[in-house]
């Protein structure tokens, strides 16, 4: 048995972490009520900790309050997906019977979007442009971690023409919006990932996405019996 390193939680903090990991879910059915502002400002602290290459800290969220604009977000939202429907051919059916109404139920909506002038940040980026979304996307994890943490439901919805969208917040030239998120209450955590649970998808195997030294080649990681499992969306 591995001995815990000296920086370890306790075991309980440890414990919780990765229930929060295994708990989250991107939910799409919301309770309305509302996100107290005390637990709304921590949990976009916990987003704004999150990780960020060359500390560029590319993200910004507009909370959206006007319930006439998340109206016509939901529009341009119902726009992309439909066509998304028409796209998937034999599975327009099944995917529109997906429920995507949180932008009117949650008690919250936040955009997030990539700041203007991200050209500015070299450090990390001069060969990997991409890594400004990848952390905002760290961010939305952490605020999606936080939130599950407080017993708050989140979905991430991007279903939308980020220029239709850019231009409905009034976006400055070089911003981007990355994702809709939808926060609040929730009747109930689902069981097991919603597009799971609606047999549109199946977790792969981790053991079928970690290689050893090169691509293709079995790690040797999963030889040993393994222990635990994650069941998260």
């Amino acid at each position: 048995m591995s001995q815990p390193t000296p920086d370890a939680f306790a075991a309980a903090d440890q414990r919780a972490v990765y229930r929060a990991i295994h708990q989250r879910r991107d939910m799409r059915h919301f309770a309305g009520g509302e996100v107290a502002p005390a637990l709304l400002r921590r949990l976009l602290d916990a987003a704004h900790h999150a990780p960020s290459v060359g500390f560029m800290q590319p993200w910004r969220f507009i909370r959206i309050r006007d319930a006439a604009l998340r109206q016509r977000l939901h529009g341009l939202v119902e726009q992309e997906r439909v066509q998304t429907a028409q796209a998937l051919g034999e599975r327009e059916d099944a995917f529109m019977r997906l429920k995507v109404e949180g932008l009117l139920e949650a008690a919250e909506v936040l955009a997030v979007t990539l700041t203007d002038g991200r050209e500015r940040h070299v450090f990390g980026r001069r060969t990997l442009p991409q890594m400004d979304l990848a952390s905002a996307a760290c961010a939305i994890q952490n605020l999606w971690l936080a939130a599950r943490a407080e017993g708050m439901g989140m979905g991430w919805v991007s279903l939308f023409d980020p220029v239709a969208v850019g231009a409905l917040l009034g976006l400055p030239e070089g911003a981007e919006p990355i994702a809709l998120l939808c926060l609040g209450p929730v009747h109930g955590f689902y069981d097991e990932p919603m597009l799971q649970r609606e047999r549109w998808a199946q977790r792969s195997p981790l053991s079928s996405m970690v290689f050893d030294d090169r691509w293709g080649r079995p790690s040797a990681l999963f030889d040993a019996p393994q222990v635990g499992t994650c069941n998260s969306d």
